[in-house]
């Protein structure tokens, strides 16, 4: 089941949306503001946002931007205005898409579906675990905007981890996957770039504690759930 956020300071309009999409098969969580929304993100997952542009204190228009200082989760803009000036703001801060208020169901569900296909086809290509975010075709690792400096097998270690959550690796299988070469003296390998990307993961304030996991006397994992 997919995870839509949607956030408008107006309840009427949240229990709308809701009544339109969880009949659909979506999972509905709703945030009245904008900071509300960004805090939600910051430590939750979801896979793409409804947002109202007008809306006090944050408006939409800062919310897509802070937003997209950490996540590129897909946000589709809902404006009660049919107005070029404000979808083209919109689109220019990093939005998907726009929906014009008052919608129409099938019109606000295949928009839906469409942003949502188009994150599908490029999400093999990112991975992104709590702000945390390794783009392959750049092989560039950042934490809510802040670049993370890792060699190629430190980059390659740290994404073959958090592909496969809660998969206990052997340091024999990861010599073989990374290194491609099996030799028990080389343990010591697997261990050191453990160590260097930790190191690095919180240098930036990424909880990496809670999640690399040590497994001992067989390897490593990347927990899905923060283990305190």
């Amino acid at each position: 089941m997919k995870t839509v956020l949607l956030v408008d300071d107006e309840k009427r309009m949240l229990d709308l949306l809701e009544l339109n999409m969880v009949p659909t098969g979506f999972k509905c969580i709703k945030k009245q503001a904008g900071k509300d929304a960004i805090s939600f993100l910051e430590t939750e997952h979801a896979d793409l946002v409804i947002l109202d542009i007008m809306m006090p204190d944050m408006d939409g228009w800062q919310t897509c931007k802070n937003i997209r200082e950490f996540s590129d989760v897909p946000i589709i803009m809902l404006t009660a205005r049919d107005d070029k000036e404000d979808i083209v703001k919109g689109l220019r801060l990093g939005a998907d898409d726009y929906i014009t208020k008052p919608f129409n169901e099938e019109e606000l569900v295949a928009r839906i579906t469409a942003v949502m296909r188009r994150a599908k086809n490029d999400k093999e290509e990112v991975r992104r675990f709590k702000g945390l975010v390794l783009d392959r075709t750049a092989f560039e690792c950042t934490f809510k905007t802040q670049r993370i400096s890792l060699t190629p097998k430190e980059f390659s270690l740290l994404e073959l981890l958090i592909s496969h959550p809660n998969k206990v690796f052997t340091r024999d299988h990861l010599l073989s996957t990374i290194w491609n070469f099996k030799s028990d003296v080389e343990d010591r390998t697997i261990d050191s770039h453990i160590r260097n990307v930790r190191d690095k993961l919180r240098q930036v304030g990424f909880p990496v504690d809670e999640y690399l996991k040590t497994v001992w006397g067989v390897g490593y994992k990347w927990s899905s759930d923060s283990e305190k």
